[in-house]
């Protein structure tokens, strides 16, 4: 089988090229029987490309022991090969006697067949004209790519078996005879000398204030019913120019969104589609691969259909995702009332009880599942629409003209949410205080008929969270971007959270979840009524399992395995010498970097590779993930790239159109990848001490891209090097990201 150099097998990027040409290949195997020779002399074969590509005997390659007497070289070649030029020759194990080259002209094979005179009989002429007689066999068959990966990892698995098997699944110091490190495996400076710039942040990082990632306000559209006014004074609009009628309830006039024009069609390829047919029941395509074409036929079909419309309905509901979401996304669409298909979570809280770190958190999930999904945030209305900085009477309870204009601006953000559900999208986050009856009603009322809506509270009672929080909030509010006084800007706050307080109402209405001192990571309780189906239970769970408390989590691939090095994918190989040196300078680098952190752990995948990459660390539990498995490549595993495009130009074709939805025969796609990592994703949240996760290309991707909130269709892209550490600090202010090269 070819070979090739690679970095960055595992998973990597494909640059566009034709497609190759199809058919089998050709699996040659080359035999030499000599029952009378002498145990110091063994067959090898040298020549031209692909078999060896030198004719230097030294670089001879040796044929294998079958039996006593018989040894094989085997190879594949493609059946239209050129013309294979080559002859056996005969290597003392003393290396310093000659070699020596059987007799006669060079052997040609063509098409599997040698064209030699004598094919059948290889001639060595020894010292004291000795001539010793080998019979050669030949024998070329065609097989199928299939076949062709399952013999090389059966191959593999004889050839080189596990070093790892055996070792439990969790383990602390299971190596207590660390090798000693030598200069080239230490790490001479200080940890910031390794520092590298990291990618440029996305839209929706961490490293700004949450709620300026959130959606900016698609009213700005609307011929002069929302502009950007920066006097404060600006506020203090009277109820009959706010927009809002005497009932408290916004104004058709002003509610006016522009959305943009009808769907564009659907394909099938690779997306969950519901169809009409023209019966009026709906068939239902629910395959989340693209690799080969697959169609769907519902039961009074009289033909098959692959280029469908969907409906705007029909859309809405369905998620880029895999497995269960899918799944679920095919309940609500058949069985659930209609208003199901869309849900609004809903914040209700006090000011710093860290409901914009809560709704960007549960977006920033619910993208990474594939959920179409986003964060609408009041405040940055209100400062759209009234200017920063309103003092703090702005929030009086006794303040109607305060009031309508707080009303107006939240009706605004809920009128653009509904519409953006309407127009496709699936989960909003309606982030406000949203503190009383009047307020929640107003809001259900606007969604009734058009999404379900489901209440998140968080109450907070530990005065020194509430206090961090105020004093963040002044850091980091455009509100206070322009006060010089810090201490003022506190006192200010503290007077707009006791006008919040004096009128505050808990929920106790509709679906609804509270969550009572969660954030402090002292434990605190969740309360729910109310909630069922599949996307609310998920969102429950997520959020019982996250807190603020900061700790990193450092990402790295396994060091360079010999699979790397030979540029194929998949397999169990173990690390090349290169690898071996990272090993060991990853285990000098968690060791100075998690120094006082004695609750950390390590994580790898169930792959020797990433165990490997593992044993020089000691003094942390070390735990075995299958879930954190390398992409599984299925019948292309153990195969490089040039073969797959020669071999399965169609399945190779299709990966390149769409890396995130395609999935390999018998294999997995990246969406399979994103399910599969969910439970890894809620125990990295709940954790409270440093994790090391040590995996594979393509899982790294799925996991970086949920920290750093990346797009979906992105993840197949994010670059990943080997010997690279990815470092995410995640607190209180959101997540941060540093990276570390060890070495090239």
């Amino acid at each position: 089988m070819g070979s090739g150099a690679s970095k960055n097998t595992e998973e990597e990027e494909e640059d566009d090229c034709s497609n190759g040409g199809g058919g089998g290949q050709l699996y040659v195997s080359l035999k030499m029987e000599n029952s009378k020779v002498q145990g110091e002399l063994t067959p090898h074969i040298y020549g031209s490309v692909p078999v060896i590509g030198s004719w230097d005997p030294s670089k001879a390659l040796p044929l294998l022991r079958e039996s006593a007497s018989i040894s094989e070289l085997s190879f594949v070649v493609p059946p239209d090969h050129e013309t294979l030029d080559f002859k056996f020759l005969l290597k003392p194990k003393n290396g310093n006697t000659p070699c020596i080259v059987e007799e006669g002209e060079n052997r040609l094979l063509t098409g599997g067949s040698l064209q030699s005179g004598d094919a059948r009989v290889a001639l060595f002429k020894l010292e004291g004209d000795v001539v010793l007689e080998f019979r050669v066999f030949i024998n070329a068959d065609r097989v199928s790519p299939f076949d062709l990966a399952a013999s090389w990892r059966a191959y593999r698995e004889n050839f080189q078996p596990s070093t790892v098997r055996g070792i439990p699944d969790v383990s602390i110091n299971p190596d207590s005879t660390a090798v000693e490190n030598c200069p080239s495996e230490s790490l001479e400076l200080d940890l910031e000398h390794y520092e590298v710039p990291a990618p440029a942040p996305s839209a929706h990082s961490y490293l700004v204030y949450a709620a300026d990632n959130a959606e900016n306000p698609r009213s700005l559209s609307a011929s002069g019913s929302f502009v950007n006014d920066s006097t404060p004074r600006a506020a203090l609009n009277s109820p009959k120019d706010s927009g809002v009628s005497s009932d408290g309830s916004p104004s058709a006039k002003e509610m006016k969104v522009i959305v943009p024009d009808s769907l564009d069609a659907y394909s099938v390829s690779g997306v969950l589609s519901p169809f009409q047919q023209k019966d009026g029941q709906r068939g239902l395509f629910v395959d989340r691969g693209v690799g080969s074409p697959r169609l769907a036929k519902s039961v009074s079909a009289s033909s098959f259909s692959v280029d469908l419309k969907l409906d705007a309905q029909s859309k809405n509901s369905m998620p880029a995702a895999a497995g269960a979401v899918a799944a679920a996304a095919v309940a609500d669409q058949m069985l659930g009332p209609k208003e199901d298909r869309h849900l609004a979570i809903v914040l209700v809280g006090l000011p710093a009880r860290g409901k914009t770190f809560t709704a960007a958190k549960l977006t920033r999930y619910l993208r990474w599942l594939g959920h179409d999904t986003k964060h609408f945030n009041v405040g940055k209305y209100r400062r759209l629409k009234h200017g920063v900085n309103p003092a703090a009477d702005f929030f009086r309870a006794d303040n109607p003209e305060g009031i309508a204009a707080r009303t107006e601006v939240a009706a605004l953000a809920m009128e653009d949410m509904i519409g953006w559900m309407q127009d496709g999208g699936q989960i909003g986050i309606f982030d406000a205080t949203n503190s009383t009856r009047d307020r929640r009603n107003m809001l259900m009322k606007m969604a009734e008929g058009k999404c379900k809506i489901i209440f998140l509270e968080t109450l907070c009672n530990d005065e020194r969270i509430i206090e961090r929080n105020i004093r963040l909030k002044i850091q980091q509010s455009p509100d206070y971007a322009e006060e010089t006084d810090f201490e003022a800007g506190v006192r200010d706050f503290r007077g707009r959270l006791a006008n919040y307080e004096k009128v505050y109402e808990p929920v106790e209405e509709g679906s609804y979840i509270k969550m009572i001192d969660m954030v402090s990571g002292n434990g605190g309780q969740i309360q729910v009524n109310n909630i069922s189906g599949y996307l609310p239970g998920r969102i429950v769970f997520f959020l019982v399992n996250t807190h603020l408390t900061p700790r990193p989590i450092l990402l790295t691939r396994h060091g360079e395995s010999m699979d790397n090095v030979r540029g194929r994918t998949g397999g169990d190989s173990v690390i090349s010498e290169s690898g071996k040196i990272y090993a060991k300078k990853l285990a000098n680098f968690v060791e100075k970097r998690l120094k006082n952190e004695k609750a950390a752990s390590i994580w790898t995948s169930t792959l020797q590779r990433t165990i490997l990459t593992a044993g020089s660390i000691v003094g942390f539990p070390k735990v075995q993930w299958r879930a954190l498995d390398e992409i599984n490549s299925g019948v292309c595993d153990g195969m490089t790239y040039e073969e797959i495009k020669k071999n399965m130009p169609e399945e190779y074709e299709s990966r390149r159109k769409d890396k995130l939805r395609y999935r390999y025969p018998r294999g997995e796609s990246y969406l399979d990848v994103i399910q599969r990592l969910e439970p890894v994703i809620i125990e990295l949240e709940r954790q409270r001490a440093p994790v090391v996760v040590i995996a594979h290309q393509a899982v790294l991707r799925a996991l970086y891209a949920y920290f750093a909130d990346r797009p979906l269709k992105e993840i197949p892209q994010i670059e990943m090097p080997l010997h690279t550490i990815i470092e995410i600090q995640m607190g209180v202010s959101g997540v941060q990201e540093k990276r570390y090269k060890l070495m090239d």
